[in-house]
């Protein structure tokens, strides 16, 4: 840590750690009042060119206690970056797509371990690829298999290279992926899917009859207030959209770049909303949705999911299967990717935090003992791991000593 974080650290605890016996125990921190925390924390790795700009954010039960918005959002422009910027949050959306599935087991109207044919009758002749050739595997896939990233479904795009994914449909894409062999047993390899997030997505079509867009957009985004999170971002959010940026090989310099996954113009509604990892958001929205979930499932008397839904998507699912999310020590959970041995870039974390990152570094993780969501927003797109990545070490390090009570 850098010298002056001790009374940095000090002003932060004043403002914003508390007991927390209830959701609405403790002052508010005054989020107008911008602060230095992160900025400073993260200043060196930034001078560096690891990002050009970040929006921080920390959540308690009762809402947001930190909120820094710092750098650029463009560095041509020199467009300051907000605490209202936009951002792709990428596969940030599979827990979304997640918790609308357990929604539906809850109405009961679909299982855990239904296999997916009998949503998507495509995936009732799978075959499974084999030394011998195709093969039949030794049991159908399931819904439980898709949330874990344990399916074994083809990891091969349904368009052709350079065509964006979100040109064909979501029945045209999970047809796809049925047509294609298994690449390992159900259960027995973690792998992770985009198809798998995806054919979740279709399957909430099937089961609810709504458009997959439609449905989060009535069960999350609407209750939650979340009026600048969408899969189609409008002209005045795009406006807000902080630029992606990959780091140039030979100049060490930040170079913007394009999103191909995407058609033009974004708030096209022909497009189609990726489950695995179409919404564009922003720290404000995120903190409607991670103190929901702090608090168990229920934001402003609107119950979304029952607490032990919650419980049981944050448990681990698949044992001691190794090799499983993208850091040592890790479980998973459905949707959710769970910390079981803290270490490394999650080492400031408690056992039992649950969370997903994003391909552009984005990282939102709920700690469910200190009662805190740790979110960072960036957009590089060129990190070898962004889960691993000493952006967020240091974020969720910084997080848990200022406000991590």
């Amino acid at each position: 840590m850098r010298p002056l974080l001790p009374a940095l650290l000090a002003l932060a605890l004043v403002a914003g750690c508390s007991s927390d016996q209830s959701p609405e125990a403790g002052p508010k921190v005054d989020l107008h009042e911008q602060n230095a925390v992160f900025s400073y924390a993260l200043q060196e790795l930034q001078e560096q060119g690891q990002f050009a700009g970040a929006v921080t954010l920390v959540v308690a039960p009762r809402g947001a206690i930190a909120l820094e918005g710092f750098g650029l959002a463009d560095i041509a422009s020199k467009r300051p970056m907000r605490r209202d910027s936009v951002f792709w949050i990428a596969s940030m959306t599979k827990p979304i797509t997640s918790l609308g599935i357990l929604m539906l087991v809850e109405e009961g109207k679909l299982g855990l371990d239904d296999p997916v044919g009998k949503f998507l009758p495509a995936f009732r002749d799978q075959t499974l690829t084999s030394s011998k050739g195709p093969t039949k595997p030794r049991r159908a896939v399931t819904v439980r298999d898709l949330l874990t990233h344990s399916s074994g479904l083809t990891s091969a795009s349904p368009t052709p290279a350079g065509q964006p994914v979100d040109a064909i449909s979501l029945a045209a894409m999970t047809d796809f992926y049925a047509r294609q062999p298994l690449v390992s047993e159900p259960g027995a390899t973690w792998a992770y899917s985009n198809a798998g997030m995806n054919t979740l997505g279709r399957i909430i079509e099937v089961v609810s009859g709504q458009a997959y867009g439609d449905f989060v957009q009535h069960r999350f985004l609407d209750p939650l207030g979340m009026d600048s999170t969408s899969f189609w971002p409008t002209t005045e959010m795009v406006g807000r959209m902080a630029t992606p940026y990959r780091k140039d090989k030979d100049t060490g310099e930040l170079v913007a770049v394009g999103n191909s996954r995407f058609s033009s113009p974004l708030n096209d509604r022909r497009r189609t909303p990726l489950p695995a990892g179409g919404l564009f958001s922003t720290a404000e929205d995120l903190t409607q949705l991670y103190q929901m979930l702090l608090r168990g499932g229920e934001l402003d008397g609107h119950r979304y999911l029952q607490t032990e839904t919650l419980r049981l998507m944050t448990s681990n699912q698949l044992g001691d299967l190794p090799k499983v999310s993208f850091a040592p020590g890790m479980h998973m959970g459905l949707g959710f990717h769970l910390v079981h041995s803290p270490q490394g870039v999650t080492e400031s974390l408690s056992p039992g935090t649950y969370g997903h990152g994003g391909a552009y570094g984005t990282q939102a993780w709920l700690d469910p003992v200190r009662q805190r969501a740790y979110i960072l927003l960036i957009q590089r797109t060129d990190l070898p791991n962004s889960d691993g990545s000493e952006i967020r070490r240091v974020f969720q390090q910084t997080a848990r000593e200022f406000f991590g009570r």
